[in-house]
């Protein structure tokens, strides 16, 4: 069984400190590194607009500096990642007044794109129009109402609001059966959340579990001579063998740990699989900011099955930004 080497962890480990912007190199250290999550909130300040969304490009793919949903819901993904659970913290109830005052906002939901998109580089799925939100169905929604069931006051309109939107997705899933990919990511997202918040019996979600694990194994490409090209690998759904999703596909996981360690490039990390091509300039810096996300998503992943030599990361302490 393959392994990272201590060696291939400290090449790694400088291409990060040479490329990284601020917010993922904080991030790296704080999972590799013994950092704090003080520093990832800092950095993560950066993007944070008066209203209290996100935006100047948190999604390295949409350079717009405006808040939008979708990339709020990048920020509401980091604060989960760094063991943000406060319902007080600054941070998290900044998000909630952006979610109850925002103009971006349906009976459907929070759309995938808003028109200023469109006034900035971006990749083409950015693209703001109507029929992109509707095809993208909750895939910005799910994640949102999901974080709002878990920290909004119960007796608030949001809350509210969140909970007619949680019964619209179960009534969809029903009605549909089929999920777009990334909604269907969305979707295991609002799970994990509802069930944080107790929510169990209004969403059912042993029938919501049993039916996204059906659709997550039909989703998966299990065709590693397709992965190089934009895919939805196992690893879109499954993080670790804690994963609702990883009975059944134990097998294609270990294939994609092995694709993993033999697909770093020359420079120790790895190219992402997609491109944009109307802003070339843009892309090429947006590829760098993209490499060091998937070096933390891919270093994590190692860790996470044994992939890793015991000792790569026992010498490391973050060095001051």
């Amino acid at each position: 069984m393959g392994k990272l080497s201590i060696e291939d962890v400290q090449e790694i480990r400088w291409w990060m400190y040479r490329n990284a912007r601020p917010l993922d190199l904080a991030r790296w250290q704080y999972h590799f590194e013994n950092g704090g999550a003080e520093q990832v909130l800092q950095a993560l300040e950066a993007y944070r607009n008066r209203d209290n969304g996100y935006g100047h490009a948190l999604d390295a793919d949409n350079w717009n500096p405006n808040s939008s949903p979708y990339t709020t819901g990048i920020a509401v993904a980091i604060l989960h990642e760094i063991g943000i659970t406060d319902a007080q913290h600054p941070q998290i109830t900044g998000i909630l007044a952006y979610l109850e005052h925002s103009e971006a906002f349906s009976e459907q939901g929070w759309p995938f794109t808003v028109a200023s998109n469109s006034d900035f580089p971006h990749a083409p799925w950015y693209t703001y129009s109507e029929q992109n939100n509707i095809d993208n169905g909750f895939h910005a929604t799910a994640s949102l109402a999901g974080f709002i069931l878990k920290f909004a006051d119960p007796s608030s309109g949001l809350y509210t609001k969140a909970l007619a939107l949680g019964d619209k997705m179960m009534d969809k899933l029903r009605k549909s059966g089929q999920l777009e990919s990334h909604e269907l990511g969305g979707y295991a997202t609002f799970l994990r959340d509802v069930e944080l918040a107790a929510l169990n019996g209004r969403y059912n979600c042993d029938v919501l579990a049993a039916k996204l694990q059906e659709l997550v194994n039909d989703a998966i490409e299990r065709d590693p001579a397709k992965w190089p090209v934009y895919s939805m690998r196992p690893s879109m759904y499954i993080s670790s063998a804690a994963s609702i999703f990883y009975k059944g596909n134990e097998e294609i996981v270990d294939k994609e740990l092995d694709y993993i360690l033999h697909s770093r490039t020359g420079a120790g990390v790895w190219d992402i699989m997609w491109q944009w091509a109307d802003y070339p300039n843009a892309f090429a810096v947006a590829e760098n900011w993209w490499k060091a996300n998937w070096a933390i998503h891919n270093v994590l992943l190692l860790r996470e099955f044994g992939r890793i030599e015991e000792s790569a990361f026992s010498r490391y302490e973050p060095v001051p930004l």
